[in-house]
């Protein structure tokens, strides 16, 4: 299937414009990057008002433009057609060419210039060229488009994520700085863990964004090694151990030790990290979390287990994107950057792997890391 680019030829000379049309109208451009060749379909115009009347109602991608027209003339047209600022390509063609007729056309925004007489063959060349230079140039376009409305909608999370422990952080101080609520330390105790804790809330964050921004653009570099994932689950699990010990939370890890795997041990802290912290932090006080690792044919599954408040149905469709966070009375005075998630899913994305979630409300959550057992890829270096 071919996309179809529309082709206005403005030429008073009728032989010109039939001839253009034979020459193009089952004449296909494709290129290896492009899914889709692109076909032509032609309009004529033969006067340069006729050709602006077109141009005025109609979508139009390429413009063939004589510059000896009855009437406004081609190089007048267009800077006509610069000021209207068209998504099209205008390309020259004329019996009377100069050198400051091509400077002006250039200058004015057109993007090649062929004489007349010119052949079959060198009309295509240059609609080749010119094919290929908009589509790249509308590609282009539609990425920076794109890119711009994703780094918006990414300040604007990141600027409120921020705005309220940053606000909450300043009136404490205001407090402390006034004396508000009396002249011994042990006052503001109360206020100064809540300030660290919301400091600690922005620092997850930023650490979180960096690795997510690492992830996206390639820049983290990666080192393939065989690894202990026993010995980094029990890492992260001491980690959280503290939050664990405060709510009466029983961890454990069950697995052989050691666990052997061919792996980047920074992806696989990251990995466990973030499960194993969602586990504690969307746990019941006295609860459980079980991490399992576990290794059957060519697959490793990374398993953890909770018994804490579940998902719902509808939080699950959103949980591994960016910012997702659940939101519910239960969940109110849970701080989180809303990122772990969507990190762990574009790790395991980068091994060929899978994840799982299954969770019930009030019963508990486990979210399944399925990763094949040899990596082989030779874009990554392995120690």
């Amino acid at each position: 299937m071919e996309n179809k680019l529309v082709v206005l030829v403005v030429d008073d000379e009728p032989g010109i414009r039939s001839g253009i049309r034979r020459v193009l109208q089952h004449y296909e451009v494709g290129f290896p990057f492009m899914d889709q060749d692109f076909g032509f379909e032609i309009k004529e115009a033969a006067s340069g008002e006729e050709g602006l009347a077109i141009i005025e109602r109609e979508t139009v991608d390429i413009i063939m433009l004589d510059n000896k027209l009855p009437g406004i003339q081609g190089i007048d047209l267009l800077e006509q057609i610069k000021r209207m600022n068209l998504d099209a390509m205008v390309m020259m063609i004329t019996s009377y060419a100069s050198l400051d007729l091509a400077v002006k056309a250039t200058r004015n925004g057109a993007y090649n210039f062929v004489p007349k007489p010119f052949t079959p063959q060198e009309l295509r060349s240059a609609i080749e060229n010119l094919t290929k230079h908009l589509f790249l140039k509308r590609m282009t376009q539609r990425m920076n488009e794109e890119g711009k409305q994703i780094r918006f909608q990414f300040l604007s999370v990141l600027s409120h994520e921020l705005k309220s422990p940053i606000n909450a952080v300043e009136g404490y101080l205001r407090i402390m700085k006034e004396k508000q609520v009396g002249d011994q330390l042990d006052d503001y105790m109360e206020m100064i863990e809540r300030s660290l804790v919301r400091m600690a809330g922005m620092r997850n964050l930023i650490m979180d964004m960096l690795d997510l921004t690492r992830i996206e653009t390639g820049k983290k570099r990666r080192f393939l090694k065989k690894v202990d994932l026993a010995e980094i689950a029990t890492l992260a699990i001491h980690t959280m151990e503290p939050m664990a010990i405060q709510r009466n939370l029983h961890m454990e890890l069950s697995t052989d030790k050691p666990f052997y795997f061919i792996a980047d041990s920074e992806e696989m802290e990251i990995i466990l990290n973030n499960l194993i912290s969602n586990a504690v932090k969307y746990n019941r006080d006295g609860g459980k979390v079980t991490v399992v690792l576990d290794r059957k044919r060519d697959k490793v599954t990374i398993q953890v287990i909770d018994t804490g408040i579940g998902i719902s149905a509808e939080d699950q469709t959103q949980l591994f994107q960016e910012f997702s966070r659940i939101k519910n009375a239960q969940t109110r005075n849970i701080s989180g950057s809303g990122l772990g998630l969507s990190i762990v899913k574009k790790m395991v994305a980068l091994y060929k792997g899978d994840i799982k979630l299954h969770s019930e409300v009030g019963v508990g959550t486990t979210i399944s890391v399925i990763l094949p057992d040899i990596i082989s890829d030779e874009n990554l270096e392995i120690d």
